[in-house]
This record gives structure tokens, sequence and C-alpha cells, in this order.
């Protein structure tokens, strides 16, 4: 679930989805098994290309790896509008609420450290969190806490959307989330909230020492061979990188938003990734397992990890910074010009990797989703990527969303 909506979202994280018709399925393949010969490449193709021309898709980038057999990898459209450059799958890419992957990573390799503990209240390690012990680490991490969501606050939103080049701290946001009452009471539902995943970045600072993106470097970045993974610290991007399209803007223009300042989205969306980092790091994530074989988290702390739990929605499950959409473990992240889905389908042995850049989502909701669920439907018809728009990870939610209807999520 990651979205960053535009206001109509500007959370990190959303799942929606909106059918899409993508053609004749191939013949069945054998339980489990996903079969990429030619006839199902351009199947792939016509689909993805169908839809980026209803839904008015700048460039969308493709990847559907099969562990030690098949691969569909593929680009589409242009990466700038401006100079028509197209879009190329190595291009880096704002991530949205995938971020929030890298940072519950972290908080579980303090666990393992024994520096925290899941089931500790969040006041034994940070003041001034209101009803903090009350709330656990665990419901922090699994999006259980019941906190406000920061980027739901209308006169953050009326702040962003006027200087979206502005720089946000941590505490600022949190200062944001807890001048408001909590949504209920900890552990009582699961509600998609940034705020938790924030607080949780501020944890891992407190307790390592060290700022979140030198630790997320030295600690999971580097150990996972993510070369080109970074958690910036301003509005940089490195290059070559995709260009991303929002009409989050005070009059709904559509306008270029690579230059945004992702600050606001910190722990929670503003990792910068490429196609193949994202590919080689969905199975890390899945697994618990470096790809040099050694772990990234014990096997008792990976187990917790894939615990996921019903959040209300048909299947859809959540656990500790990870999601399972019918079968397709992960998360996807949203934020003003970008969206990506970056999962797994564990039985397949299939990595799934999505990014479109664009968030001018108009009447057919997530982009992303809606070329997920065009791959799915042919490639895995039993596990189709449909993500309810209110389990959806946002760009940036509508601050009128009531307060006991399920917001938006990045």
């Amino acid at each position: 679930m990651g979205r960053y909506r535009t206001p109509t979202a500007l959370a990190a994280a959303s799942l929606l989805l909106t059918a899409l018709c993508a053609g004749q399925a191939p013949a069945a393949a054998p339980p489990g098994r996903v079969d990429i010969d030619p006839v199902v490449a351009g199947q792939l193709d016509d689909a993805i290309t169908a839809a980026m021309r209803r839904a008015a898709i700048p460039g969308v980038g493709v990847g559907l790896w099969i562990d030690g057999d098949d691969s569909y990898v593929r680009s589409f459209g242009t990466s700038d509008k401006a100079t028509g450059v197209p879009f190329k799958t190595d291009m880096h890419t704002r991530i949205g609420s995938v971020t929030k992957t890298f940072a519950i990573t972290a908080v579980l390799q303090l666990v393992d450290d024994g520096k925290v503990r899941l089931d500790a209240p969040v006041s034994t390690y940070l003041d001034g969190v209101p009803g903090g012990e009350r709330i656990t680490v665990r419901q922090l991490a699994d999006m259980r806490s019941g906190l406000y969501n920061y980027t739901e606050d209308p006169r953050w939103l009326a702040t962003f959307k006027a200087d979206p080049h502005r720089a946000w701290t941590p505490r600022e946001l949190l200062a944001i989330a807890f001048r408001h009452h909590a949504d209920f009471p900890p552990g009582a539902r699961w509600e998609y909230s940034n705020t938790n995943t924030v607080l949780l970045g501020v944890l891992v600072e407190k307790i390592s020492g060290q700022p979140l993106h030198t630790y997320l470097k030295q600690h999971v970045f580097e150990p996972a061979g993510l070369a080109a993974t970074s958690l910036p610290t301003g509005a940089e991007i490195a290059s070559p990188f995709v260009h991303g399209y929002t009409n989050f803007t005070p009059d709904g223009a559509t306008v270029d938003a690579s230059t945004w300042n992702p600050s606001w989205g910190w722990a929670a969306g503003a990792v910068t990734s490429t196609m193949d980092d994202l590919r080689s790091w969905v199975p890390t994530l899945v697994s618990g397992r470096l790809p040099d074989g050694e772990r990234l988290l014990e096997p008792a702390t990976q187990a917790q990890r894939l615990r996921v739990l019903p959040t209300g929605y048909p299947d859809v499950r959540y656990g500790l910074g990870i999601a399972d959409i019918d079968g397709w473990v992960g998360h996807n992240g949203e934020l003003p010009g970008y969206e990506t889905i970056a999962v797994r389908l564990p039985q397949a042995r299939a990595t799934l990797v999505i990014v479109v850049n664009s968030d001018v989502d108009g009447k057919f909701g997530s982009l992303s989703g809606l070329i997920a669920n065009a791959v799915t439907k042919i490639v895995t018809p039993e596990h189709v990527w449909a993500l309810p728009a209110a389990a959806q990870p946002s760009a940036v939610p509508e601050p009128s969303t009531p307060a006991t209807a399920p917001k938006p999520n990045s």
C-alpha cells in the first residue's frame, strides 16, 4: 500500500483497482507457474499501451521476472514531456510509500539487535507522543496505532500546495499530527497513516544514533546491493531520472513535480530508486535474506513481519511495513508525479515492478494499479491486483475524508 495522493491525494501509499480488459488470457499454465512466451509478451504490450492511451499516462516501466527463467522488461512512452526523452527502465524515480519497506526494516534490525522491542510502548523510546504509553512499536509498524495522518491536515495540505519545494523536518510533521485527537484506540483497527512511519524513522535515529539516510545506506541499501537507492536529504534525484507529472496545483494544471521536495514524506515516502534495484529488493524483503544468502533479519523477526493481518478490505492484508494484495507481497507507493508498485508472488517465484510518471488519476483511479491490474489479469489470473480506493496509499489525501472512514495510504 503505498501511495501519496494528490489532494486528491498526499499520503504515501494507495492500492486502487480499476478493471481493465486486457485482451484474451493465455492458455492456463501449471498451477503456481508463470510463463512469459512471445505470445504473452505481445498481450502484455497491447494491454499496457491500451491502458496508457485510456488514462493519458506519459510513461510506464514494467518488469516481471521469474526466478531463473523468463522475464518481461519494457518501457513505454516518455520520461520528459518537454524534451520527448523516452522512458527507460534504468532511470531513477521517486518510489513513495515503498519507502516504508526500508524504514520498517531498519526498525526490525534494531529489534534483532535487542535495542527495540516490538511490543513495548513507543514511550519507552520517545517522549511527547500522545498516548505513547499505550501505542506499541508493532502497532506503528502495522498501521494500527490510531494516530492521525498528518498528510490529511487541511492546513498542511494548503501549505504544501502553495509551496511544494519547502523542506519539512520530521518534528514539524509529527507536530501537525499530534495537534489532532487519535482516530481510534490503539489496536482497534487498521488505518494507513504516514505519521506511524515518520515516528518510527525518528525512533531509528534516536536508538541508532545515526541520521536515517545514513543508517539505511549502511545497514539496508549497501548490504542489499542497492547502489541506485537512497533517502534524499533534500529534493535531489540522481540522473538519469524520470520526470513526474501531477495536477496537485492551485489551479489544477498538470506540472512537472520532479524537483518538488519530498521531505514531507521522509521515512514514509521519500526514497528514490530504480526498477533494477527494486527487482533485487523485493525478493530480499519477502525472504528476509540478502542476495549473498546472509540474513537481512532473523528468521523469527521475518516471520513476524510476514504475519499479515486483515485490513477490513477483501484480499488486502498488512504486516510490519509490508502488504499482501491477493497474494502479491510487497508495497506500492505514490507521491505527486510518481506511482510505484514493487511486489512478489512467492509461489510463482515472480517479482513485479511497475513505475508510472504521473498521479493524475482522474476517473481511472491509481494509474499504477491500472497497469498492475492489466498485467496480472494476463499472467496470474488467479492473483489479480485489485486494491480498493480506500486502501490505496495516496499521493495527497482529501482533507474532507470523514474520521470514521478508512483513509488513503501512502
